[in-house]
């Protein structure tokens, strides 16, 4: 199944089994329009239908989820990823969310750069850390260094500032 992490579970929250949720979204509000949502880790992956969302003042998020009803049983998920299906990701318009563009293959004038493996947060702009058979290369996350990005084909063109690979 593809599906996205879009929080962490954090711990139970009061006794009707409540879960608090750290989250890995720009918008904590986009919980409020999901039915269900996975929780997950390396051997456990489960569906649950949402009851109720809260949002506090910090950002957090609460869920209570059909079927945990008690803060022992919603203590068995602390730690656990919160995941949904891909297909209720909205799209963005001319931006990228990280995950569909880890894994693109990173050309230059038709030439293979490497595969972009993560995308660095620095606070001007973001940088791309794309692995070759050259070792490591970081690219600035700019529209004059970034030409066409192919979600669905997996890649991306750029054209790298002058002194870069030196």
């Amino acid at each position: 199944m593809d599906s996205v992490v879009v929080g962490e579970v954090l711990k139970p929250n009061g006794i009707k089994g409540e879960i608090k949720v750290y989250p890995l979204t720009d918008s904590a509000q986009r919980f409020k329009k999901l039915k269900k949502v996975f929780l997950t880790n390396n051997q456990v992956y489960s569906e649950f239908k949402i009851q109720e969302v809260r949002i506090d003042h910090k950002g957090m998020v609460f869920l209570k989820l059909e079927g945990i009803t008690t803060p022992e049983e919603a203590e068995k998920y602390r730690g656990f990823q919160v995941r949904i299906n891909y297909s209720e990701v909205p799209p963005l318009k001319d931006r990228w969310y990280y995950f569909e563009l880890e894994g693109m293959e990173v050309y230059e004038n038709e030439v293979l750069l490497g595969t972009l493996v993560s995308v660095l947060e620095t606070g001007a702009n973001d940088v791309y850390l794309v692995r070759g058979e050259k070792g490591e290369i970081c690219i600035p996350a700019l529209k004059s260094v970034v030409k066409k990005v192919d979600v669905p084909g997996k890649r991306m063109d750029v054209i790298l500032p002058p002194g870069l690979l030196d």
